[in-house]
């Protein structure tokens, strides 16, 4: 059993900006359904550092943890019972996870708040949506006016080799040292090796304001707890409007190798990118990988192309084996994002200019009888295809570790795919090498296919 700490009490390290008084009052008398997603959330960033992937086992581990908001006159504090011993250090708790709980906190209250009391957010149209996103991030403190672009998203497996770690690692010390800050979806392996790498590049060339930006949402939070190096947290709701805050932060994009969510982030990126809207802007994106697992970038390619035509290729460049590369690449390419939007005005922190189309911005809710009605096929537009396969990987990440997802397959089997018999085919070869390369969890040898694949 993992030790715990009975109880403890924590307060904010900037209480007087966290919430007013309303909002504290609130979140005191919340009802059930937003009390237990903090509730969740908070379990989470107290297990960060955690090799655990699958959310209801740590449910299962601290399912006696709780945790009470008490209003105060000078702003609030957090009372945690049973809590993760691993969060403190001789009974203190360890301060970059305290300032993770309450972003945790802020971020639940702020859209709660804002969405369904107050009802200010518009999620009725594309510009609402987007329009909320920028508000989420703009209450984190995510965006601001006086940053130059040098934001580098970084997507890739949690379940990834010790040589791809490594490499993550040395690509993310090449952006250090060309002064790029590093976001991720703030979990392990190529989520925090970039990060890790950056930290000493930025040493080396004594930048002391390093950003580390970790960018989560709700269902996944548990499974991909934040690394210790995310210095800026945020949740969105979601893991459409997660991908869309991504997407409008990056100044340029690295994907390193992972399975089916880093295939989803990928296909959503393609989406975007290929949607005719999008066709001039600047959006640099690099496939990097070790010399040893350039396979894995060749097999992707190759479904690229084979499910979206060649013309699929031209939006991203594949580097593998040199991560000097990788960063000069993207030091050269970012010169002309900043270009460009200088040309037409746009802001450096958030890219309102690309057109992110409806069906990526809804929600998808990955039950069976939507998996199974997805069009996997080739008779609509190249980025509606993408936008379709995105669904298909989100709803594969669901079941293998997401508790709703996990306990709707216990429950009912597999999902089921249908669609063009070569596209399945092929959908089919890539996910069987994701399960044989272990790239669906961090405990490969006891996986089970959450998905059945029909032609």
């Amino acid at each position: 059993m993992s030790e715990k700490i009975g109880f403890a009490s924590v307060r904010p390290i900037q209480s007087l900006n966290l919430l007013s008084q309303r909002e504290m009052a609130s979140l005191a008398s919340a009802g059930q359904e937003v009390h237990q997603l903090f509730r969740l959330c908070a379990l989470a960033v107290l297990n960060t550092g955690s090799d655990v992937d699958n959310a209801r086992e740590l449910y299962t581990l601290y399912d006696d943890f709780e945790v009470t908001v008490v209003p105060e006159s000078r702003g609030l504090k957090l009372q945690l019972y049973n809590c993760p011993a691993q969060a403190f250090v001789d009974g203190k708790m360890i301060e970059g996870i305290r300032s993770h709980l309450f972003s945790a906190l802020r971020d639940i209250i702020f859209t709660y708040h804002k969405l369904v009391e107050q009802q200010h957010f518009d999620l009725s149209s594309g510009a609402g949506i987007t329009d909320t996103v920028f508000r989420i991030l703009r209450n984190a403190g995510v965006v601001s006016s006086n940053l130059p672009p040098r934001l580098v998203v970084c997507w890739g497996g949690h379940s990834i080799s010790r040589l791809e770690y490594d490499f993550s690692k040395e690509v993310g010390y090449q952006l250090g040292l060309r002064g790029f800050d590093i976001a991720t979806g703030c979990g392990a392996g190529a989520m925090k090796g970039p990060m890790k790498g950056a930290t000493i590049g930025h040493a080396k060339q004594l930048n002391k304001s390093s950003r580390f930006v970790g960018i989560s949402e709700p269902g996944i939070i548990a499974a991909e707890s934040p690394n210790p190096l995310v210095n800026e947290l945020v949740i969105l709701p979601d893991i459409e409007k997660r991908l869309e805050a991504f997407v409008r932060l990056a100044h340029g994009v690295v994907v390193f190798p992972g399975g089916a969510g880093t295939a989803e982030e990928l296909f959503y990126l393609l989406g975007v990118k290929m949607h005719p809207a999008n066709s001039e802007l600047p959006l640099p994106v690099v496939l990097a990988a070790p010399a040893s697992s350039a396979g894995y970038f060749e097999q992707i390619d190759a479904f690229l192309r084979g499910t979206l035509g060649d013309d699929v290729a031209r939006h991203y460049e594949i580097v593998c084996g040199d991560p000097a590369a990788v960063a000069r690449s993207l030091k050269k390419r970012i010169k002309k994002v900043r270009a460009y939007r200088m040309e037409q005005q746009e802001s450096f922190s958030y890219n309102w200019g690309l057109a992110v189309p409806d069906d990526l911005q809804q929600p998808f809710h990955p039950t069976h009888e939507n998996m199974a009605a997805l069009k996997l096929h080739r008779r609509q537009p190249v980025h509606e295809l993408a936008a379709e396969l995105r669904r298909a990987f989100s709803g594969i990440v669901a079941g293998n570790i997401k508790e709703f997802g996990v306990r709707a397959v216990e429950e009912r089997g597999p999902y089921q795919l249908h669609g063009d018999p070569d596209v399945v085919a092929s959908l089919g070869d890539l996910l069987a090498a994701f399960v044989k390369q272990g790239r669906m969890k961090l405990d490969s040898s006891n996986y089970t296919p959450c998905f059945e694949l029909v032609s």
